[in-house]
């Protein structure tokens, strides 16, 4: 039998609490999770699924698996996730990341997402939301929050910031995180921020619309600034992309409430233009970062790859909107799998495969799904 305690994966999500009642196990909780992780990684999207992946591989898991009686069936891998401690598994999955990750590094975006099918009209409840948080230079997910059904995403965020190790990094969250309490928090964890300003700030927004409006009439003479200007051409459509940040403090001092948020010192305007149809938005942001205009346009286009890289990873290569995944904490620890999962896939680099090739490549060889779990230094 190879030696799973070798192994950072296994290690890390052995010490999961159980929560079943002693004397009633006939499965150990190691034995289902790595299954799951094993599964979802070759394509499973189903605990039906995930129990044919265990009755197929059987002679392959029992090399580092003890299956004291057997594989589980889909109603016990159903029952555990359903009655699994997400916050545990959470806390599980982030020492792990931790564990293999050097550095976290460079921006992380942070932003929420619907599982769309994951409600339950019989029993009254609502389709989940996740905040996760997404690595862009590391392109791993580090964290995930859910939003609990009688608050939204402004509870969750903090939670999320309290369990991620941000030194060093440029934090960046849409409108709803541009709050007091998580500027603060964010640098209190020795992290940077770029917020974007809405209209849940009307008067910070209103404030911010003011002083560009004051600086463009006086042609930004004589105040601290920068500008850069963008043109792409793509699919037959011409879009230019405008940045002004200003960094006088004479002029940040006209924002109303500027000491709340701790360490601004600076706010920025974004203007896009589509040629196509003539089409122009502004849009307007704060941060702590006393950068140049191009650097603050490239983070804030690199927000976007929480959409790309994560959030649209999971609905097509894992199907996750689709997924009937429902009964208690199920959709949560689900979606934790699938983030295990999609991880694991963007650290395995031997394969110059999509992601959707690389699940597919699992599914056809344990060979490879064991270098995906376990890393070339998995052995005997």
């Amino acid at each position: 039998m190879k030696n799973p305690e070798n192994t950072i994966l296994y290690a890390y999500f052995e010490g999961l609490p159980d929560p079943r009642m002693e004397g009633k196990i006939s499965h150990k909780l190691i034995d289902i999770v790595m299954i799951a992780i094993s599964a979802v990684l070759s394509g499973a999207e189903s605990w039906t699924e995930i129990e044919l992946f265990g009755q197929t591989k059987q002679a392959w898991l029992s090399t580092f698996l003890e299956l004291p009686n057997g594989i589980p069936s889909h109603d016990t891998f159903r029952e555990v996730f359903s009655r699994l401690d997400p916050a545990e598994f959470e806390k599980h999955f982030l020492m792990w990341v931790q564990a293999v990750t050097e550095k976290i590094k460079g921006l992380i975006a942070i932003d929420g997402k619907q599982l769309r099918r994951s409600h339950d009209r019989s029993a009254g409840k609502n389709a989940i939301y996740m905040v996760s948080a997404w690595a862009s230079e590391n392109k791993l997910v580090l964290g995930q929050q859910k939003v609990d059904e009688k608050t939204n995403e402004i509870n969750a965020i903090p939670a999320l910031l309290d369990v991620l190790m941000l030194a060093g990094c440029i934090v960046t969250i849409d409108a709803i995180g541009c709050q007091t309490a998580i500027a603060e928090k964010i640098v209190d964890k020795d992290a940077d921020y770029l917020l974007s300003v809405k209209k849940n700030q009307k008067t910070l927004l209103s404030d911010i619309v003011g002083v560009f409006e004051m600086a463009g009439k006086l042609d930004f003479a004589a105040i601290a600034h920068d500008y850069h200007k963008s043109t792409e051409k793509a699919h037959g459509r011409l879009e230019t992309r405008e940045c002004w940040v200003i960094t006088d403090p004479e002029y940040l001092s006209l924002l109303q409430g500027k000491d709340n948020w701790a360490g601004l010192k600076a706010i920025v305007k974004v203007k896009v233009t589509w040629h196509h149809s003539e089409k122009e938005v502004s849009r307007y942001y704060i941060s702590t970062l006393d950068k140049n205009a191009k650097f603050m346009l490239d983070t804030l286009r690199g927000h976007w790859g929480i959409e790309n890289q994560l959030h649209w990873v999971l609905d097509v290569v894992f199907r996750e909107d689709e997924s009937r995944v429902r009964s208690k904490h199920s959709p949560e620890n689900f979606a934790v799998l699938r983030h295990i999962a999609l991880n694991l896939l963007r650290r395995e680099k031997t394969a110059k495969r999509s992601l959707k090739n690389k699940r597919f490549k699992c599914a056809l060889s344990t060979q490879y799904l064991e270098k995906v779990l376990f890393g070339d230094k998995f052995h005997a």
